[in-house]
Formats: C-alpha cells, sequence, structure tokens
C-alpha cells in the first residue's frame, strides 16, 4: 500500500494584531502626515509602494518574524492593496525607508527590537520622531549597518529627496521642490481656499462677461453668436 504523506499545513500569516494605529491624536497626524506626504510625492510613478501600519514578513515560513513600520517606502514594487508585505511575493526587495512615530507606550525594549530587525532585514533608513518631545532620529546604511546620523535638521533622504526640519518640537517634510508636507487638515484648509479661489475666477469672468454685453448693447452691436 502506498502511503501519501499529509500535504503540509498552509502557514497563516496575520494581517492585523488587534492594536491600534497610534495611541493618540499627536501620533495619528504625524503618521498620515509622513505616509500621505510620501505617497503623494511619489503618486505618479507606478513602482513605488509607500504604506502606513502595514505588517512586513521578511522570511517565508517564519509569521513570527514580523514588524508594522508605521509607515514603509519600496521602490521597484508596484502600487496596490495588500493585506501584508510578504517579502518572498515581492522579488525579495526589503522596504528601503521606514518611519516610526513615537507614543507614551513604546519601549525601549521594543524600539532596540525594531533598529535590530531594520538592520538585519536590509532597511536602508530609517527614522524615528517623537511628537511630544520633538527628538529626531535617524540612521543610514553604511558598511557597518544602519549608523546614526549625526544632524537631522537639514538632512535630505537620499532615496526620497525629502528635506527633515522642526518647527519648534513639530516635525517639517520638504519635498525636492521645497513645498512642506500638510497634515490632513492643512489639505482640507488648503483645498477649501483653491475651490473658494477658483469660484470667485469664474464669478470674475461671468461679470466681467455681462459687462461686456451691456456695453455692446449700448453701442447698438449685435451680440456674438
Amino acid at each position: 500500500m502506498t502511503i501519501v504523506p499529509d500535504a503540509p499545513a498552509a502557514i497563516f500569516y496575520p494581517e492585523s494584531d488587534g492594536k491600534p494605529m497610534a495611541d493618540n491624536t499627536k501620533q495619528f497626524e504625524a503618521i498620515v502626515m509622513i505616509q500621505g506626504g510620501i505617497d503623494a510625492l511619489f503618486r505618479h510613478d507606478p513602482d513605488v509602494f509607500v504604506a502606513g501600519d502595514l505588517f512586513w514578513y521578511p522570511v517565508e515560513g517564519h509569521p513570527e518574524i514580523v514588524v508594522a513600520p508605521d509607515a514603509l517606502v519600496v521602490f521597484g514594487r508596484p502600487k496596490g492593496h495588500r493585506g501584508s508585505y510578504r517579502q518572498w511575493q515581492e522579488g525579495g526587495i526589503a522596504p528601503q525607508v521606514v518611519f516610526e512615530t513615537l507614543s507614551p507606550s513604546n519601549r525601549v525594549s521594543e524600539m532596540l527590537r525594531k533598529h535590530r530587525f531594520y538592520e538585519r532585514h536590509g532597511v536602508e533608513e530609517y527614522y524615528i520622531y517623537n511628537p511630544d518631545t520633538g527628538a529626531l532620529d535617524g540612521w543610514l546604511r553604511g558598511p557597518l549597518g544602519l549608523e546614526e546620523l549625526a544632524e537631522m535638521r537639514g538632512w535630505v533622504s537620499p532615496r526620497l529627496g525629502v528635506s527633515f526640519d522642526l518647527d519648534g518640537i513639530d516635525l517639517v517634510l520638504r519635498s525636492p521642490d521645497g513645498a512642506r508636507f500638510l497634515t490632513y487638515l492643512e489639505l482640507s484648509a488648503s483645498a477649501d481656499a483653491e475651490r473658494q479661489r477658483a469660484d470667485a475666477e469664474r464669478q470674475r469672468a461671468d461679470d466681467l462677461g455681462r459687462e461686456l454685453a451691456r456695453l455692446r448693447a449700448l453701442l447698438g452691436e449685435r451680440p456674438e453668436v
């Protein structure tokens, strides 16, 4: 009798740990600003994938080896929705840039574990921002692994082309053209202002059209068809 071995059980890779993305409004606002600003910066490049709070599994068959950066950027992978970033399904490409935004619940041991994870699994640039204190730190991959940057204010990311600064304790990121990354509220206010400007321009054009028609009528000109 031929004995057929049991098929190996499918490995489950969770897409959530049940924890919130952020612990408070400051952290949430910073995460959205960072992820949204980078995503908008590369919106026309189909091969730059940007995500926030997404599980990254670097090793097939090991669901216990996982981390969820607050924001991650992968050059060389297409945009699109994913339940998690499984590196072996992504051409073996690791996220090159990751961001962490601290909250009061973060522990030193947790951040050390993440630092070791990013160093071991190929991250090129790693940035940490604390919205409660304004602390801003960064690391860049060098011959010895992730090496800490001496000064973050004025630093320009080699991969992103984004510059870093602080306004008080608030993080300021600027795109290569100097435009500052905006929060969702600032983007909404800017969109409202642009709509009002466009409405005012349309009203001005309508008023000029009516005035021109009135003047032509006074001069006895026939209106244009």
